[in-house]
């Protein structure tokens, strides 16, 4: 399975630290962010990953080069005016050829057993998988509704789908990481600015299979200083092991 790593957002919350450094290339224990999901990926045996660049983006490519002393192959989509998620997905469709692909946030530092969402993805043979998450701090994230199916019914009250009677909804929050068939950009417009929710609700709404796989896992959007500085402390407590991905 191919991946896309999202890594042209600006970083806003996190200046001035990112008005000379990108977000991604913020190091945690010494490696940069995107590294952390870069091994993430190979350790679960993806490796052929593109990446979308925009802000600072030069930095990133260099870091990251060729993905050759990685183990892998990395590949890059330019945006010089952001895409979002939605556009930035829809941008690089040819590079998935027509088969499902995991994309993660290139700025999101989390443990995850990708191998066990994909497997999950496969099993129930839906048009994508949202990976989920507790969160007491749901509503401030945007609430995913998932039934006792583990499908998803709405996503910030918005999908319509019917949910399973026999069953309480659960409300998660997106963990930024997806599993997805590429019919799911059939309607994406290209090369304008467009959020991939905007496609997963009108799935929904049509009653497409869109499911909620529950992580456990450490997770961390790193979108402030202090939660960077929150992010540091763990890896260097070994809450997230970078060694273990090498």
């Amino acid at each position: 399975m191919r991946a896309m790593i999202l890594a042209a957002g600006l970083g806003t919350r996190l200046r001035p630290l990112t008005n000379a450094l990108p977000k991604p290339l913020l190091p945690i224990a010494g490696k940069p962010l995107i590294l952390w999901n870069l091994h993430l990926l190979r350790r679960h045996g993806v490796t052929e990953v593109v990446v979308n660049l925009h802000h600072l983006g030069h930095l990133i490519e260099k870091e990251l080069g060729d993905g050759s002393r990685f183990g892998m192959r990395v590949s890059y989509s330019r945006e010089p005016v952001i895409l979002g998620t939605g556009g930035g997905i829809k941008a690089v469709e040819p590079f998935f050829e027509g088969q499902p692909f995991l994309v993660l946030n290139g700025d999101t530092l989390l443990e995850l057993d990708l191998g066990a969402v994909i497997r999950f993805h496969e099993e129930r043979g839906g048009l994508a998988t949202m990976v989920v998450r507790d969160d007491p701090d749901v509503d401030r994230w945007g609430v995913v509704e998932v039934d006792a199916r583990q499908r998803v019914v709405s996503i910030n009250g918005r999908g319509g789908a019917t949910a399973d009677p026999t069953g309480r909804l659960q409300r998660y929050m997106f963990a930024g990481v997806h599993v997805m068939h590429p019919r799911l950009l059939r309607e994406v417009p290209s090369g304008q600015e467009s959020s991939i929710i905007e496609a997963y609700v009108r799935e929904i709404a049509r009653g497409e299979a869109i499911l909620g796989y529950r992580m456990d896992g450490y997770w961390s959007d790193v979108g402030t200083q202090e939660l960077y500085a929150q992010a540091q402390q763990d890896a260097e407590a070994g809450r997230i092991d970078l060694a273990s991905r090498r």
